[in-house]
């Protein structure tokens, strides 16, 4: 024998129901994703512009010690 719901409209409820909560949650896990990965990114360009002083900064020291040599 099949088991029949109470009534349609208690179906059609949680699929409703699951339908919303199934959003609410999606959304704030893309949410928590999409924060985090800015976060990553923006530490990554941070971290990338540090070493380009530190690169432009290199050359300066080096001539400013021995500016009698010069680089080839």
């Amino acid at each position: 024998m099949a088991v029949v719901p109470p009534s349609k409209r208690w179906g059609y409820v949680k699929i409703i129901t699951g339908t919303i909560l199934g959003g609410m949650l999606g959304f704030y896990v893309m949410h928590r994703v999409e924060t985090s990965q800015k976060e990553y990114v923006k530490k990554r360009l941070e971290e990338y512009h540090e070493e380009q002083r530190m690169k432009e900064e290199s050359p300066k020291k080096e001539e400013l010690k021995d500016p009698s040599e010069k680089r080839m």
